[in-house]
């Protein structure tokens, strides 16, 4: 490849470079003017906004101005061979630039070519600082700089003091005392630079970070949102399509018990519509109480035999949650599903664990094809949440009809010191 052809591929990359400094640039500056603009609006600019465009070459090529000494040289024909020199700082100029520019790109950063070219910097550092010596010393910082712009690491400290010595002792043998000034510049340009555009990268590392970790949340709260929803929804509906049908076959022989079942199912939607809404605003806190006297009546409106007994120690408000949960689940899959005669709820607690099983005497089906210890798509988001709380959710056919088994830990601070002295209560 010509030297000609060389320079037009490094001016052409200059100018691809450029280009894109500006577009990042010019999105950034959009960016800021509509966060301003939403900050006049709402009061108050979104945190976390963009950081503007990323660092690339340009901001290390104002440093080329340390080698204006050697320039000056040069025109005023105050160095030997000047045409040796003039080729020897173009050179140096272009391998510093294509360095810098590299530097910015982690890939082009650790290329084998990116190497070679900081090499070839060091050797032609060392060949005209030991030739001129003087002004061409100064040299030796903006290799600091590249060096500092590639190195990352442990290496690091051994490059920076490596450079550092050979500046020093090429300009003690060339400057004498004056070389502990450039081995000091040549130190501090190596270590300041590496640290600056680490900072930089770790910066914007944690910016993605915490976006990511946003998005995150969104997703959960999305899921937590289309869990709850499906919960709701099943389980009322359910209930409304098993009290409309008690209705339809009452309305021709009792009037009195199916306007009963139309008054229940006017209270199961209003109830409903009030568990949208805090399940929309993430307040829901189920009581287990509750939830135990709807899936009782849920189940005789359906012609299923309920049976439930709690014992144990009273329960956290997070922990009464999660059960309640299970409950409202199970027994929404044994109204649409088991064809049972009977459903028995039990709830035992002690200091450590609180267990809960709902069995029915069923056809032993699940709402969906069930995975490996898992029922369906209700129970696979229940079963997450208990794992999530330290317990765990079994569902599967019995030996009769179908089972589910809920076990959580106890949270502490729940038992009080008598509750333990509490009869079991049957209903």
């Amino acid at each position: 490849m010509s030297f000609k052809h060389r320079v037009t591929c490094r001016m052409v990359e200059l100018r691809d470079a450029r280009r894109e400094w500006k577009a990042d640039r010019d999105v950034w500056k959009a960016e800021r003017r509509a966060r301003d603009r939403g900050a006049k609006d709402g009061g108050a600019a979104a945190e976390g906004g963009p950081m503007g465009p990323p660092p690339n070459g340009f901001a290390l090529l104002p440093w080329l101005l340390m080698g204006l000494g050697a320039f000056s040289n040069l025109l005023q024909g105050k160095t030997a061979n000047p045409w040796i020199g003039g080729i020897g700082l173009f050179v140096f100029n272009s391998l510093y630039i294509s360095v810098v520019f590299q530097a910015f790109d982690k890939k082009r950063r650790e290329a084998r070519y990116t190497l070679l070219a900081l090499i070839a910097m060091g050797l032609l550092t060392c060949g005209l600082a030991i030739a001129y010596g003087g002004s061409w010393l100064m040299f030796f910082p903006l290799l600091g700089l590249a060096a500092g712009a590639v190195v990352r690491g442990r290496r690091l400290g051994q490059v920076a003091l490596g450079l550092s010595a050979l500046a020093g002792t090429i300009g003690g043998l060339k400057e004498g005392w004056d070389a502990l000034n450039i081995a000091y510049g040549t130190f501090l340009s190596t270590m300041v630079t590496a640290a600056i555009l680490s900072l930089a990268e770790a910066v914007r590392e944690l910016r993605a970070a915490r976006e990511e970790l946003a998005h995150r949340a969104v997703e959960q709260e999305r899921l937590r949102f289309s869990r709850d929803l499906h919960d709701l929804l099943g389980h009322t509906l359910s209930v409304i399509v098993v009290k409309s049908e008690a209705a339809r076959r009452l309305a021709h022989r009792d009037l009195d018990a199916a306007l009963t079942q139309v008054s229940d199912i006017e209270s199961v939607g209003r109830q409903a519509l009030t568990e949208i809404r805090e399940a929309v605003t993430g307040y829901r806190e189920g009581s287990l109480t509750t939830e135990l006297d709807r899936a009782r009546s849920a189940l005789t409106a359906a012609g299923i035999e309920p049976v439930v007994r709690q014992s144990g120690p009273p329960l956290a408000a997070q922990t009464e949650a999660l059960l309640g949960w299970v409950v409202r689940e199970a027994v929404t899959n044994a109204v649409r599903h088991s064809g049972a005669a009977r459903c028995e709820i039990s709830v035992d607690g002690n200091p450590e664990r609180v267990r809960l099983r709902v069995h029915d005497n069923g056809r032993g089906a699940a709402a969906e094809p069930p995975e490996p210890g898992v029922g369906g798509t209700g129970l696979r988001g229940l079963t997450e949440r208990l794992g999530a709380a330290g317990g765990s959710l079994e569902a599967g056919p019995a030996a009769r009809g179908f089972t589910v088994t809920a076990e959580l830990p106890v949270l502490p601070g729940e038992v009080e010191p008598d509750a333990m002295l509490e009869p079991e209560r049957a209903r």
